[in-house]
């Protein structure tokens, strides 16, 4: 009998000590709450957070925030979710292997994609127009119309995002609309429609731009062991005085090497194509670096770019005019490819 109490003792010493060693454990980001950090890891609604608030009472704060720096248990993945995790890398290679797919965001027009390269497809890229949803962004003026800042850097990057796919890249387009599409008129519509990645955009500015961030990291998470080169683009549309005319100019992070190569590699880009299109302009786009809130959270490697002045009615031009607009895509296209192949 004692042996008997003595050998399954010893059993609960190993095995207890081996079963927590087991438990999968994760440190939350900065400005994350148990339900944004628990959505990362796969653990979405009420039954997680409820497991994860028991599993880890004694480390979370006041009023059940989560604390900076300290490693909690996740809660057991169920088996659905498990096998949904591991079905997004197998519908990730599924996909790369089609010849031609179907895009509805593209709109009726541009849905179908055949690709015609595959210079691209070892790449994954998440493409994110600014603002949406409550917030239009900046608001220029041609006579009576207005040009809303979202629908111009959605236009742009849907068309980005289709170019990209024609090369062979896998493309996570993080804001969506699912009535526009692609459009060419020169005056496009305004609405409230935009989600990101079918959720409500919040109003609120530090929440709008942690959820994008949110949405890429967690699919990050998971293409970054499916693809050699994985990047991220913020499009947007500057606003400034009517009378100065600006070129397009970027922002990369100020803590990533890689970041600060992207920005140079897509000014570089642009410049040779002002100088093939425009020889006696000349182009005076830049590149710094910034700590913008999307280039310190978004774990990939990561690009801002400000595509011009809004208010200015040369860069106007670059915005209503469709051509324009598929140019820009097509520059930065050529970008991503110059900076894949170094």
């Amino acid at each position: 009998m004692k042996k008997q109490i003595c050998l399954l003792a010893f059993l609960c010493l190993v095995i207890f000590p081996l079963s927590l060693f087991a438990q999968e454990r994760a440190t939350p980001r900065r400005g994350e709450g148990i339900s944004t950090f628990l959505e990362r890891h796969h653990r979405s609604g009420m039954r997680y957070q409820k497991s994860f608030i028991e599993l880890n009472r004694k480390k979370l704060g006041k009023n059940e925030t989560l604390k900076l720096g300290v490693s909690y248990v996740l809660p057991p993945l169920r088996e659905k979710q498990r096998s949904d995790v591991q079905s997004d890398a197998s519908s990730t290679k599924a996909r790369s292997k089609k010849s031609t797919f179907n895009e509805p965001l593209f709109g009726k027009a541009s849905a179908h994609v055949k690709p015609t390269s595959t210079r691209l497809r070892n790449a994954c890229f998440y493409v994110v127009s600014g603002h949406g949803g409550p917030d239009p962004g900046a608001i220029g003026k041609v006579g009576n119309r207005e040009l809303h800042e979202d629908e111009y850097a959605y236009d742009i990057a849907l068309r980005l995002a289709r170019n990209l796919m024609l090369e062979g890249a896998e493309v996570r387009i993080i804001i969506q609309d699912a009535k526009d599409g692609i459009r060419d008129e020169p005056y496009l519509s305004n609405s409230k429609r935009e989600t990101c990645m079918g959720d409500a955009i919040p109003l609120n500015q530090v929440k709008r731009l942690q959820q994008r961030c949110d949405k890429i990291n967690a699919h990050y998470r998971v293409d970054r062991k499916q693809y050699r080169y994985c990047r991220a683009i913020f499009i947007h549309v500057d606003s400034r005085s009517k009378k100065q005319q600006t070129d397009v100019f970027f922002y990369h992070s100020t803590q990533k090497a890689d970041s600060k190569r992207l920005a140079n590699t897509m000014k570089d880009t642009f410049e040779s194509k002002y100088d093939k299109h425009q020889p006696n302009r000349g182009f005076s786009g830049t590149v710094s670096g910034r700590n913008l809130f999307v280039l310190s959270h978004a774990r990939p490697t990561s690009v801002f770019v400000e595509l011009g002045n809004i208010q200015n009615s040369f860069d106007q031009q670059r915005f209503v005019m469709s051509s324009n607009r598929q140019a820009l895509a097509k520059w930065l296209t050529e970008g991503f490819l110059k900076d894949a192949a170094q």
